[in-house]
């Protein structure tokens, strides 16, 4: 097959509803023969095709890293690259993906959290390096749900490395998409500390559009304030346990 028509056949794939079709047609293919049409995918203006290409990036890349780490570091620094100004590019999708892929790839995870954690963060001495805050909205909505992802497996490496309090800024947010998934991740996080700046966000009716495991979930900002706060509650009873 021409490298053309796999690309073609690999974007299609992706547009398809079925995430978990998705994947078990994927694994027909080589990792090496689906990471350029992945890296496309993310550019694509597809909703769908843009975030089954992230869930699908964490299969690959922990699979390629399998066999080789090297090859995953390789990717995860070409991501990293497409975020600094002078690559010329914007990133699009980038947090989402390097997100998805640490949470399969557990070595991934431990030598690159602390940058994904550094877009939160203003220039400044860092444990690692200084910050590389990412001030565009649409930027800042794919960090935070690529905190939300990582808070969803390793809560406890987040709120370790400080992650609570790069948070709380933006709950007040301009962009209503910024201030639910800063929410949601406040409440998987267990963060009891920032409850009375999730409460204020219990009126915000503002619609979103959120991706969950291969889908997507029509929801609020205060439909995410609720659950944040059941996280919670749940939290501090287990604390106080």
């Amino acid at each position: 097959m021409s490298t053309r028509k796999r690309k073609a056949e690999i974007l299609a794939l992706l547009a398809g509803d079925d995430l978990g079709a998705i994947l078990a047609a994927i694994d027909n293919f080589l990792p090496t023969e689906v990471l350029n049409p992945l890296f496309l995918a993310l550019c694509r203006s597809d909703e769908r095709l843009r975030w089954h290409a992230v869930s699908v990036f964490g299969r690959i890349v922990a699979r390629l890293a399998e066999e080789d780490l090297e090859a995953g570091r390789i990717i995860m620094r070409r991501m990293l690259w497409s975020l600094n100004d002078e690559s010329g590019g914007i990133g699009w999708g980038a947090p989402e993906a390097m997100a998805e892929i640490m949470v399969h790839e557990p070595l991934l995870f431990q030598e690159y959290v602390h940058m994904l954690i550094s877009y939160m963060r203003e220039d400044g001495p860092l444990d690692f390096q200084d910050g590389n805050y990412l001030e565009l909205p649409a930027l800042q909505r794919g960090l935070l749900w690529g905190v939300g992802r990582l808070a969803e497996t390793q809560p406890g490496e987040l709120v370790k490395r400080g992650v609570v309090a790069d948070l709380l800024p933006y709950i007040t947010s301009a962009d209503h998409v910024v201030r639910g998934l800063a929410v949601r991740c406040l409440g998987l996080l267990g963060a009891s500390e920032a409850g009375d700046l999730v409460s204020e966000l219990l009126v915000d009716e503002t619609p979103l559009r959120l991706y969950v495991e291969g889908d997507f979930v029509e929801t609020t900002v205060a439909d995410l304030a609720i659950e944040a706060l059941e996280h919670l509650e749940v939290s501090a009873v287990s604390g106080n346990g």
